[in-house]
């Protein structure tokens, strides 16, 4: 597996310029703005309500001693809780809503990088629109229950420590998740794409580690993430296709 995240992450070193050589970027106009728009309200709604939040919980702190202390923790927790659940939630809203621009995107990558033309399903606008939503309804859902725990166990002292890794690692396989089903919608059907990812786990959570650390690039991660993880996931999702088909 570890050599598959390995190659998940590589593929990002040629995908600008795949992008640049195809001419792709007119095609990411909308989800950019998608990303950006999301991202946005997610910072505005984390420093709006994490103040509430914190002032409401450190209401049960009866006490004068360390009721301020304990509010700012409180706050700073809260804050942190936000943050992670709406990078979850950004994740697969930006995902759902772009999968109609980003099918032709993929398409366009395969077509270039095949030596001869496949046999694809075809879909239209609305089904692949209905296709990304399903996708990332069941794989929020799926990453919310394994997200509050996750949380919980961060605040146990050494423990913490690797339940943020696991927290981050868990968040990049379902972002490289979403980005190779951009490919996979052409090729299979709902079930066997997740077969697919999770026989290819260490591609998804190669793809999707960079996809994390970009969204900590401000302004500029949020505006470059969707295209270049797209891309690279496209490459590589297409050679381990192909893989398959000549393995069967």
């Amino acid at each position: 597996m570890i050599k598959n995240v390995v190659k998940g992450i590589q593929a990002y070193f040629g995908a600008f310029q795949l992008i640049s050589k195809l001419k792709l970027w007119k095609y990411f106009i909308i989800p950019i703005a998608i990303s950006v728009f999301t991202s946005t309200l997610i910072i505005v709604l984390a420093y709006s309500l994490s103040d509430n939040i914190g002032h409401y919980i450190s209401s049960f702190w009866k006490w004068e001693f360390g009721k301020d202390t304990f509010e700012m923790i409180s706050t700073f927790f809260s804050g942190l809780f936000i943050v992670v659940i709406g990078l979850v939630l950004y994740k697969h809203i930006v995902m759902a809503l772009s999968a109609p621009f980003m099918s032709p995107v993929s398409e366009k990558i395969e077509a270039h990088l095949s030596e001869k033309k496949h046999e694809h399903r075809i879909t239209s606008f609305q089904e692949q629109l209905i296709r990304g939503i399903r996708i990332n309804v069941r794989n929020l859902l799926r990453e919310l229950l394994l997200t509050l725990p996750i949380l919980l166990l961060s605040i146990i002292p050494v423990i913490g420590i690797f339940s943020t890794v696991l927290l981050f690692l868990m968040q990049a396989y379902y972002a490289g998740f979403g980005n190779m089903d951009y490919t996979l919608e052409r090729h299979f059907k709902y079930k066997e794409s997740i077969q697919f990812v999770k026989n290819n786990k260490g591609l998804a959570i190669g793809n999707g580690i960079v996809f994390m650390l970009f969204l900590l690039v401000p302004v500029v991660g949020v505006i470059l993430v969707l295209p270049l993880s797209v891309t690279a996931a496209t490459t590589e999702t297409i050679k381990n296709i192909q893989r398959k088909e000549l393995s069967e």
